[in-house]
């Protein structure tokens, strides 16, 4: 299986849109969050509120289930900056969830803790490592759920 994995893209309304033409292949389309968009433009997206979205009802995290594979989605900045990463995998774990897919720090991230895989796909608006702006292409064995790759994609 397949999804796309996007964030903080703060109102870049036809790029999103643009990636979602692009990726149509896709089982499932997550935003991590400071999409600044209305749910009426999110409509697609399994979406969560990050600390700049004003214009949509969004929850503060959820738990996906794509096909009995399991992702907790957070936009992060309720976490403590200090072991963020750490309260991230203990709620994923204690979810049941492999993939954490997070943002709110504007930098790519792509790391196993504790068996739980943490993505941050970077900003589609500016990193702030000076990369350039990106998302993730998270692909799942259907037959192997641990096998999991993430492409990083540059826009």
């Amino acid at each position: 299986m397949k999804f796309v994995v996007v964030s903080d893209n703060h109102g870049l309304v036809d790029l999103l849109n643009s990636i979602r033409i692009k990726h149509q292949d896709a089982d499932a389309f997550i935003h991590c969050g400071d999409s600044e968009m209305t749910e009426y433009q999110l409509s697609g997206w399994a979406s969560v509120e990050g600390n700049n979205d004003y214009y949509a009802d969004l929850p503060l995290s959820r738990i996906l289930n794509i096909n009995g594979f399991k992702v907790f989605v957070t936009h992060s900045h309720k976490f403590s900056y200090f072991n963020r990463n750490e309260r991230m995998v203990e709620k994923a774990l204690k979810e049941g969830c492999q993939l954490i897919c997070f943002g709110h720090t504007h930098v790519f991230f792509d790391e196993v803790v504790d068996g739980v895989r943490l993505l941050n796909p970077g900003s589609l608006r500016y990193n702030r490592d000076g990369s350039k702006p990106c998302y993730a292409v998270v692909s799942v064995d259907d037959d192997n759920y641990s096998n999991i790759s993430i492409e990083r994609i540059v826009v």
